[in-house]
């Protein structure tokens, strides 16, 4: 198959959605398919990559305002049509609600199939809002509306968990076809020693014999950091633990003063953001516990990333949360914004280590469902069958010629 698709941001520009991508298409093209992704360039110039079957074709971007590290493309309607042109694909996957438009314009042109991945909802966009005399009810109805247009556009829709799909269903009555984002289970996986651990906390300048709460995500409004800082607080009051928060954002230094605030900024340590290559699987290793406070997750990516590292989780009861983080069985999960409550769950995990390790082995027996090579797969069939039923309209739809015969009555 040639398969294209086009999203946003790639990394090393870093997205849930950004990483997504970059595992499909890697696989997809490990497997002899032919690949082009289509995303904003991370350089102040467009360029084109390729290696073996994938080609990344990076446009000419602009600097994101609201997020760190980010560019964005200005909706560069005849770049991509060129580069789908060009490229001519069997098959358009889209990752981006606005740029997506491109692709069922050129994908109708050519009469190939077309589909879109729900990576967020639209009161996902509007958690960033406080109160705003109703402006995020607004918001979140005409995001409701555009969502709508877009799945009726699209051949087909992908949401990524049951609840996003329960959810796309009950509020525009339309069929998606539930595939989960993917992770790579070799990658992360549970501690191998303990002279492993010992020598990243080093690195990072952590202690040796005190227990480590882990936070890995952006650092913005939405992901609610602030609650995992204040959780964190109440457990150091009867606790040695340290909490590590790797990642970057807006939010940033407010979480930094926060801390301070506080009183444990010598306990509170901010990695910044890191990378696969900076050792971030090795970091997951080295926690006893994984806390999210973000309760708008389409799937949670760090979840599953701490899941299959053998982790013990500790989350809020909300969004697609509950099908990663099972209450009781690998972690629990609290009421929404009760950051005490979360204190109470992480305290549990920390103060007893034979459940902290029961758990973290149910959690790596969850994490292998989501492997990478089982999703790339789940795609590719998927991919197949959209392929096939496009055909199949193709021969059954009479041509131009039929139409007007029978139009006039020559053919009954």
């Amino acid at each position: 198959m040639r398969i294209a698709y086009i999203t946003q941001s790639y990394p090393p520009m870093i997205s849930g959605a950004s990483i997504v991508v970059e595992q499909l298409a890697q696989d997809m093209a490990a497997h002899g398919h032919q690949v082009l992704v289509i995303a904003a360039s991370d350089k102040n110039h467009p360029y084109i990559s390729t290696k073996k079957n994938l080609t990344i074709q990076r446009l000419r971007s602009m600097y994101h305002p609201l997020r760190v590290g980010q560019r964005f493309l200005v909706y560069p309607r005849a770049s991509i049509l060129k580069a789908l042109e060009k490229f001519q694909p069997d098959i358009i996957h889209s990752h981006e609600p606005i740029l997506c438009w491109v692709g069922f314009e050129y994908a109708q042109r050519r009469h190939i199939p077309t589909t879109f991945t729900v990576h967020m909802l639209p009161w996902y966009v509007t958690a960033v809002f406080t109160d705003r005399g109703g402006l995020d009810k607004a918001v979140e109805k005409a995001g409701w509306k555009y969502l709508d247009i877009l799945a009726r556009k699209s051949t087909s829709v992908i949401t990524t968990t049951k609840t996003v799909t329960d959810i796309v269903t009950g509020a525009m009555g339309i069929d998606s076809e539930t595939i989960p984002c993917g992770i790579d289970t070799r990658l992360f996986h549970p501690p191998l020693s303990d002279g492993e651990t010992a020598s990243t906390r080093r690195r990072l300048n952590l202690p040796l014999d005190v227990p480590i709460i882990l936070h890995v995500g952006r650092l913005d409004p939405e992901k609610m950091v602030e609650r995992v800082i204040h959780a964190a607080a109440e457990v150091m009051k009867s606790s040695p633990a340290h909490l590590l928060i790797v990642g970057d954002g807006k939010e940033k230094e407010k979480l930094v003063s926060l801390a301070k605030a506080l009183e444990i900024q010598a306990r509170v340590h901010f990695t910044g953001y890191m990378s696969m290559n900076d050792g971030l699987p090795d970091v997951y290793r080295l926690a006893n516990v994984f806390v999210m406070a973000s309760e708008v997750e389409s799937q949670g990516l760090v979840l599953l990333e701490a899941a299959a590292s053998g982790l013990p989780l500790a989350a809020f009861e909300a969004t697609s949360i509950p099908e990663v983080v099972h209450h009781g069985e690998n972690g629990y999960l609290v009421k929404p914004g009760d950051a005490r409550a979360m204190a109470e769950a992480i305290a549990q995990i920390i103060e007893a280590p034979a459940l902290a390790k029961q758990m973290g082995e149910e959690s790596r027996r969850l994490a292998e469902n989501y492997d990478h090579e089982r999703v790339q797969l789940l795609h590719e069939q998927y991919y197949r069958k959209l392929i096939k039923q496009q055909e199949l309209e193709k021969r059954e739809k009479p041509s131009s010629w039929k139409r007007v015969k029978a139009w006039m009555g020559f053919e009954k």
